[in-house]
């Protein structure tokens, strides 16, 4: 492999982002993160705008591109420990952009169906299980050990601004090219992260374990009972899944209620939801300062008691100056999940052994994000049968009390979240 210390650092600093490989990365991630930000709207302003959707066809679509952390979330893991990651990635970005390519085409031909679009959807979420995987276990290829943190930090960042960019960026391309059209713009984005991978020039190891002895199912298993029987780890993962479920369940229904109930344009749409995003990147500022003052198990618990409560608000907008209280609670919502985000990814790093991280973040994932689908459709078929503000209503209120989930556990009786120099923080049985 080539060393990686003695890389030039140009205009862009001695930090990682002067490192030629890490910047290629860093670029075509946030790159790809754009589109994967635009797909989440722009897939459904096509639904609604082109196919004159419903709700419940919209939570369709929604559920579909999650449904494969479900199926494939767990397995996905292993089998990428066991390839090389680069070509993974640069196969994610081609698939993902030939699949949203070919929305607009069918479009152009007037042979566009909702059954496509679901196909594109789960196309999506399938990649973006594989890409997410792959991208995780490449990021030390590329970096140093002592430029790691630093790294990680530039890309959550980058992420949490292509979370403000996408929702934006996908209303006005449907305003300006049409809803369909729009998803070509999408694809590229996902081309020129293919091409920024390809010319990474560190050399990539061998994988280690293509010839794991230990079967599949009882690698699973273990990281499965050590979640399970872990009285932090559990709490946080049902917090996680909860709140999913009630988060993507009012996301299922408010483009078609802002654009049917509120009378928003794409446009506009794209751009009140960015809302949320901005309070993503407010979340990745305030997760360090707010942590360290209160630590990390009270300032969790107390920003998700402001976040879940807040969702409430986003139920009352009504035109013109009522959009404020929609802009807000997705703000605070956005603030509150990213926190969270940020701590117990820190929290795992640090408490979980090293040979059982990898199946502990791919066992939450899978149980955190089984929970969307369920939510899609949930919250898709409450908006076609009772209306579609009522089911923003009873979505945001599932939100408002998951707290309570960590609060009642041992994550809200303690100041910090323990680490791995401390065994009491350990369960071996629940």
């Amino acid at each position: 492999m080539r060393d990686r210390s003695a890389e030039r650092r140009g205009p862009w600093g001695r930090g990682p982002l002067g490192r030629r490989d890490f910047r290629l990365l860093w670029i075509g991630e946030t790159t790809s993160g754009l589109g994967n930000s635009i797909t989440l709207v722009a897939l459904p302003l096509t639904a609604v705008v082109v196919l004159d959707a419903g709700a419940a066809e919209v939570g369709l679509l929604a559920s579909a591109v999650w449904l494969p952390w479900l199926l494939a979330g767990l397995p996905m893991g292993a089998w990428v420990d066991r390839a090389r990651k680069r070509p993974l990635l640069v196969a994610c970005d081609l698939t993902s952009a030939t699949a949203l390519a070919s929305v607009p085409v069918a479009a152009w031909l007037g042979v566009l169906t909702l059954a496509q679009l679901v196909a594109v959807a789960l196309v999506a979420g399938t990649v973006a299980v594989c890409f997410a995987t792959a991208y995780h276990a490449y990021i030390p290829v590329v970096l140093g050990g002592r430029d790691l943190l630093a790294g990680n930090a530039r890309l959550q960042g980058a992420e949490a601004a292509t979370q403000v960019a996408g929702p934006g960026a996908a209303g006005l391309l449907a305003q300006a090219l049409g809803a369909a059209s729009g998803l070509l713009a999408d694809a590229v984005t996902f081309a020129v992260s293919a091409l920024c991978l390809t010319r990474i020039g560190v050399v990539e190891p061998a994988p280690a374990h293509r010839a794991d002895p230990v079967p599949l199912r009882r690698q699973v298993a273990e990281g499965l009972r050590f979640v399970g029987r872990d009285a932090y780890l559990r709490p946080l993962v049902a917090y996680g899944a909860l709140a999913n479920l009630a988060l993507l369940g009012y996301q299922a229904v408010q483009v078609v209620f802002l654009v049917r109930t509120v009378g928003l344009s794409p446009a506009s749409v794209g751009l009140l939801l960015t809302a949320g995003s901005a309070g993503g990147v407010a979340g990745a500022l305030l997760a360090g300062p707010v942590t360290r003052r209160l630590g990390t198990g009270r300032g969790l618990v107390l920003l998700q008691a402001v976040a879940g409560p807040s969702a409430l608000l986003m139920a009352t907008a009504t035109p013109g100056p009522g959009l404020v209280r929609f802009a807000l609670g997705a703000f605070l919502v956005g603030t509150g999940i990213t926190v969270a985000n940020v701590v117990v990814a820190g929290f795992r790093q640090t408490y979980c052994p090293p040979h059982l991280l990898g199946r502990v973040v791919a066992t939450a994932m899978m149980i955190n994000y089984s929970t969307i689908p369920l939510g899609s459709v949930a919250g898709g078929a409450l908006g076609d049968a009772v209306g579609y503000r009522p089911a923003m209503w009873i979505m945001t209120g599932l939100l408002a009390p998951c707290w309570l989930v960590l609060a009642l556990s041992p994550v809200g009786r303690a100041r910090d979240l323990p680490d791995a120099r401390e065994p009491a923080g350990i369960t071996p049985g629940a």
